[in-house]
């Protein structure tokens, strides 16, 4: 059975929804702040990879990475769940399948606690 990451067309097109999924976060007046002095095209690099890995795709991020990199930023749950909910957006626009977009979501929403940090909405 092929992987999310085979259906959607491998690492390009993840490439065009993470693209997408960032012009997003910084039109959110929620989440833009945490991108203001950040090298984007090095992020969606990073991002890809991750989004890839939660697709099935031959990528390997460990919980202690996801860790170490969001632990100081101090990401809240309803910050998370706004970029979820951007990340659902933009595999819409790029016509994944609801249930594909199903499982992507799953995948990302049992990584929230390596990624939020901070108690408050």
């Amino acid at each position: 059975m092929q992987s999310v990451f085979e259906r959607c067309g491998g690492f390009q097109n993840v490439r065009r929804v993470v693209s997408d999924f960032y012009d997003k976060v910084l039109e959110s007046e929620q989440l833009q702040g945490y991108f203001e002095h950040i090298d984007m095209a090095r992020l969606v690099d990073h991002q890809t990879k991750f989004i890839a890995q939660i697709m099935g795709g031959p990528v390997s991020i460990n919980d202690d990475t996801l860790r170490k990199v969001h632990g100081t930023l101090g990401i809240s749950h309803g910050e998370f769940m706004e970029a979820a909910s951007l990340l659902e957006e933009a595999m819409e626009d790029h016509d994944f399948a609801s249930s594909d977009i199903a499982e992507v979501m799953e995948a990302f929403a049992q990584r929230e606690s390596l990624i939020v940090n901070n108690s408050g909405n």
